[in-house]
């Protein structure tokens, strides 16, 4: 009793030890530890956060604006500072920011911004550059507002008595230079986010900020690739199809959100002058925004009806603002018109200036919109040419999945040329390609680049599933990224033997079946007599019936793609004529019709039956293709499993484990990954190819499609019960 009370204790006091080690203590141990090791990569970002944040609680400019205080003026830059001798003022305005909300922006924008911008540049390049653009903005600001200053520019008369404390310009000059870093299609979104913040914020704020702001973007900018150094990343200069329509899409909305500043601050002094919005025409705003919404979507995706929509209200805007400039240029008309006053030029000036730039842009990217509609899109998408796809696979042979590549549920894209195919489905407006392009050797670049522009052309998505190693190098060379998303497994015929320790599963599966008389049978299904076919079907739906799920598809067949008389068949048929499993094998070929291999793809086998018909039908397989003189067999890739799933993760990778979990409990997909293991194959990684992060959501939504096309949603939500 006492050794037990001993053990419990020892058991609960290893609980509170484990506790303590996993609570919240050492949680928050390890942040520490973490924000510790990031500051040590980052240490110019982390020394002026921190000596920042230091000096706020130091002085106060935390919980009060240091605008109040006696000391102010002896540390804030500008031109009143300069004009008194104070350029020390350069290097103690640094380290502050004028109000305490602004604080926020300190320890979180300057934080992450040039956080990133000093891992892509290094810290000597990073602090040069954000150092160096902050006194040149800090000082050609003081210059232009100098020569400004007693002229009729009442913004510049104004400004020329403001004075500024932070290193805010010369953060979106390291940002800018950082942008040359980035790969596309990430660097045109950053620099066009970039231009527009600064852009706007002079144009309608027209702080003293915003024009050291865009002081710095404009000589850091355009000499961009050049300051970047060796982290420069060389990349297309002119905008895709997909950009022009995510410019269009921006250009829309920057419209709207200017509007809105005007209404919501009516009285703000900006560089054109007064905005003198009238605050009563808010609806009129409200009105521009419902049709932004209807048709700013519809930009992005390439529609043409949006396109000629927007052309057409841009052009009626512009003529209704020429109109005002003619009555402008006559005053009598002007004065004598009460519906327009001096307060509104500002709002003409820059609503000119807005329109013309979006006119400009949908006349430069007209060819970017002319995706189809109806029958005319489905046409451009194409339809299954299963005859064709058959006959260039045999021309010029295809992988392990190239089989699948001619199922009738494919769309099939044929190459220019006619020579090459790439096969694909269609959901949720992304255009899934399955395997590697086909047709002859150094025919795959042009095949997936004339892909991709039939996507651009109708806005679907592209992306390449279980693609090679190979495939995915090409869509890198164009931008692209991938991740592994299955494992094929190969086993070679031409020295295959069952012999040894590691083959013992497969030796002895034949060897009972050949005491208890199961024959192997290897057929063309739909030449067997309708009794086995309607007996293989049965076991098929009795496998299916134990599944919470309906039976997957796209890279998984069933008895339909069975029957197809150039798949062969494997049956395990007992003594009595008793089926107790099968297997399909889809043909791979090589050049000039050839068939160098086969891939296994349907594999059922009845609950109560011989128990191991599988390793009986697989091997007896192996041994009736070696005969025949094949080269290879693939046992096929399971999905969303790695042999080596270990080390870090990319996010992307961690959604796809998780999701493999999920699935674990229903189909079994890393069960049969490793029972495949006892044919000793080796393994070939397959990916998954896509342009961007930003089309992972849907890409993700189309493959749930592709692979259970018949789930509803309950179905759907008992995956979402199985993630952990």
């Amino acid at each position: 009793m006492m050794q037990t009370d001993s053990r419990a204790a020892a058991s609960t006091g290893e609980r509170a030890d484990a506790e303590v080690a996993g609570g919240p203590a050492a949680r928050v141990r390890e942040f520490g530890t973490k924000v510790l090791a990031l500051a040590r990569r980052r240490p110019f970002t982390a020394g002026y956060v921190t000596l920042t944040m230091v000096l706020a609680v130091a002085t106060g400019a935390l919980w009060d604006s240091i605008e109040s205080r006696s000391w102010y003026d002896d540390i804030a830059y500008g031109l009143p500072a300069f004009a008194d001798g104070k350029w020390w003022t350069l290097v103690t305005g640094l380290p502050f920011a004028i109000h305490p909300w602004l604080y926020i922006f300190v320890a979180g924008a300057f934080a992450l911004v040039c956080g990133y911008a000093e891992g892509k540049l290094g810290t000597r390049r990073t602090a040069v550059i954000t150092l160096g653009y902050q006194f040149v903005a800090i000082l050609l600001t003081a210059l232009i507002l100098w020569i400004f200053k007693d002229s009729s520019w009442e913004w510049a008369r104004v400004m020329a008595r403001e004075t500024d404390v932070g290193l805010s310009a010369g953060m979106m000059a390291v940002i800018s230079v950082a942008s040359a870093a980035v790969p596309p299609p990430w660097r045109l979104r950053l620099r066009l986010a970039i231009w527009a913040y600064v852009l706007f914020a002079f144009t309608f704020l027209g702080l003293l900020a915003d024009l050291e702001h865009l002081l710095a973007v404009l000589l850091s900018l355009p000499i961009a690739s050049r300051l970047a150094g060796p982290a420069l990343l060389k990349a297309p200069a002119r905008p895709t199809v997909r950009e022009f329509r995510l410019l269009a899409f921006v250009a829309a909305w920057v419209s709207v959100a200017s509007q809105w500043v005007l209404i919501l601050s009516p009285d703000r002094l900006t560089p054109f002058g007064p905005s003198g919005a009238n605050t009563d025409a808010w609806w009129v705003v409200a009105l521009n925004f419902v049709i932004t919404a209807l048709i700013a979507n519809a930009l992005r995706r390439g529609r043409r009806w949006a396109y000629l929509v927007e052309l057409v209200l841009l052009t009626l805007s512009l003529v209704l603002l020429l109109l005002i400039w003619a009555l402008v240029a006559v005053p009598d008309w002007v004065t004598s018109a009460d519906e327009f006053a001096p307060g509104d030029f500002p709002q003409l000036v820059t609503g000119t200036v807005v329109v013309l730039g979006e006119l400009a842009l949908l006349v430069w990217a007209r060819s970017a919109f002319k995706v189809p509609r109806g029958s005319k899109r489905r046409q451009a998408l194409g339809t299954s040419q299963q005859s064709t796809a058959k006959e260039l696979l045999q021309r010029y042979g295809g992988g392990s999945l190239s089989w699948m590549s001619t199922w009738p549920e494919n769309i099939h894209f044929i190459s220019a040329d006619g020579q090459a195919y790439l096969a694909f489905r269609r959901y949720a407006g992304v255009a899934i390609g399955l395997g590697d392009p086909i047709g002859p050797l150094g025919s795959a670049a042009t095949v997936l680049g004339e892909f991709i522009d039939m996507c651009d052309r109708i806005a679907l998505v592209p992306c390449l599933f279980s693609c090679s190693g190979a495939t995915a190098a090409l869509t890198a060379e164009r931008g692209w990224q991938s991740v592994q998303v299955a494992e094929d497994t190969l086993v070679d015929l031409p020295d295959l033997e069952f012999k040894g320790k590691k083959w013992q599963d497969v030796r002895t599966a034949i060897n009972k079946a050949a005491k208890q008389d199961v024959e192997f049978r290897l057929v063309t299904l739909a030449d067997e007599p309708w009794s086995t076919v309607r007996r293989v079907e049965q076991i098929s739906q009795e496998w299916l019936g134990n599944k919470e799920l309906p039976e997957m598809g796209f890279t998984l067949g069933g008895v339909d793609e069975a029957l197809d008389r150039e798949v062969r068949v494997g049956l395990a048929v007992g003594p009595d004529g008793t089926l107790h499993g099968v297997t399909s094998w889809l043909p791979v070929y090589g050049p000039d019709g050839v068939v160098r291999g086969w891939t296994l793809d349907l594999m059922r086998r009845v609950p109560d039956g011989f128990k191991p018909t599988v390793e009986f039908l697989i091997g007896s397989a192996c041994m009736a293709f070696k005969a025949e003189g094949a080269q290879v067999v693939s046992l096929s890739g399971a999905p969303l499993v790695r042999s080596d799933p270990g080390g870090e993760r990319s996010p992307v990778e961690a959604f796809l484990d998780g999701l493999s979990e999920s699935l674990e409990p229903v189909y079994g997909f890393r069960s049969l990954h490793f029972f495949k293991q006892k044919f000793q194959p080796r393994v070939e990684p397959m990916y998954l190819a896509f342009r961007d992060e930003a089309d992972l959501p849907r890409i993700g939504v189309a493959l749930t499609r592709a692979f259970l096309p018949d789930a509803g949603l309950k179905e759907l939500l008992s995956i979402a019960g199985n993630r952990k």
